[in-house]
């Protein structure tokens, strides 16, 4: 399939399934988009490609695109800038110290312990996978999505500052996770043999430093661009060319492009705002971003629900997905009450904070993109099976009950 017809399939479908999901069926729209995308597959899997032409056009479909390839290099920058333009500095800055630590510490923490319980379960299952490469699935699974159900929390009346938490958190683990991920991925290719700490650490720092290094370079150059002229149009355009100019320098300086993205986004959401616009741009601006986080939004968890064509599956893996999803809530669950605990010395959290940041932690398209990254000699297959059965049920079970858990936990005010 050449792209004109991948574009047009993908956005008629995803158009056709938020229509109905929005008219009969009134779910979130992105795991209404997503089930019923889930759906459509599993009844063009039983049909089978040999048996309707309608399932072969799909299996091609889905073939002839590289998630990974439109997610990380393209979508990603997108979804996190329009996330974080959206988000205020200064309250921001009032609930730095645990969204920091918890998407830092937490992240890292997630990762050893989704990596040394998975690497018990594959022994179990009589299946050799090297620590290094159990640790490479736990920095993949381990950044939350939680932006798809924030309009959930809200509906439950979550104190604003939880959700900002749970926003701000899910902005900067997502760009941190990626950064471990590299790291990891760069370790296990090697051996591990030639690779010092120093070595490990430098490139860490630059990949995550250097991203907010340039992050805020480039939100600055772009507020000096809009603050100099009034026009709503071209300052669209601009906002279009600090996240496309923005990501695609990031890849070629090898510094985190979806942390720069998200201080960018911080920048031209705030200071850009306030200090660089008129009304009516301000307006233009929010609205069109909103647009293109919901479009995106609607394509990708419409690609999830199809990526399940061309997953290979067997018996064990589907029994050790089933027993991933309880280690990666065990992990999350680790990862969230430990730095809390630590943090409450000195910041006050919300009641029920730890249950809802744990259960509202969602896995998303990032961990797919990134199972799907991986070289054939790194357990790929296994990855992204595993990976897809957690996501699908992150996506599906608890994002379709953390609204309902959060509005229970505040009606009768367990702890």
């Amino acid at each position: 399939m050449n792209i004109n017809e991948i574009l047009t399939i993908t956005i008629v479908l995803a158009a056709i399934f938020a229509y109905i999901n929005h008219r009969y069926i009134k779910w979130p729209p992105t795991i209404g988009i997503m089930i019923l995308s889930l759906v459509a597959s599993l009844v063009l899997a039983v049909l089978g490609p040999s048996h309707s032409l309608l399932s072969e056009k799909a299996l091609e479909l889905v073939s002839s695109i590289d998630f990974q390839e439109v997610l990380m290099n393209f979508m990603l920058s997108f979804l996190l800038f329009a996330g974080a333009i959206h988000i205020d500095a200064q309250k921001l800055r009032a609930q730095g110290l645990p969204v920091i630590v918890l998407a830092t510490v937490g992240i890292l923490l997630s990762t050893f312990i989704v990596g040394g319980l998975m690497n018990l379960v594959f022994n179990w299952f009589g299946l050799n996978v090297p620590f290094i490469y159990c640790l490479l699935f736990g920095s993949l699974i381990s950044p939350t999505d939680p932006i798809a159900v924030l309009g959930l929390l809200k509906a439950a009346r979550i104190p604003a500052t939880l959700q900002l938490k749970i926003s701000g958190e899910s902005l900067f683990n997502d760009g941190v996770a990626v950064v471990i991920f590299i790291t990891i991925a760069e370790i296990a290719r090697s051996g591990g043999a030639d690779v010092s700490f120093l070595d490990v650490s430098k490139l860490f720092l630059q990949e995550a430093v250097g991203g907010l290094v340039f992050g805020a370079v480039v939100g600055y150059i772009g507020f000096l661009a809009l603050r100099s002229i009034d026009d709503y149009k071209v300052e669209v355009l601009i906002t279009l060319a600090i996240v496309m100019g923005g990501y695609f320098a990031a890849g070629h300086l090898h510094v985190s492009g979806p942390l720069a993205m998200v201080v960018a986004g911080i920048i031209t959401g705030n200071k850009s705002k306030l200090e660089g616009m008129s009304d009516m741009t301000r307006d233009y601006l929010g609205k069109f971003w909103e647009l293109i986080d919901e479009i995106l939004n609607a394509i990708l968890f419409l690609l999830i629900g199809f990526e399940v064509l061309v997953i290979k599956v067997n018996s064990t893996l589907l029994l050790i997905g089933g027993i991933a999803i309880l280690v990666v809530l065990l992990a999350r669950w680790l990862s969230v009450i430990l730095p809390v605990t630590v943090l409450r010395r000195w910041v006050r959290f919300e009641p029920n904070a730890v249950t809802i940041l744990t259960w509202g932690g969602l896995r998303g398209g990032i961990s797919v993109a990134l199972a799907l990254s991986l070289g054939n000699g790194m357990f790929r297959d296994e990855f992204v099976l595993i990976t897809y059965i957690i996501v699908v049920f992150s996506i599906l079970v608890q994002g379709m009950t953390i609204g309902k858990l959060a509005g229970r936990l505040q009606k009768h005010g367990h702890a």
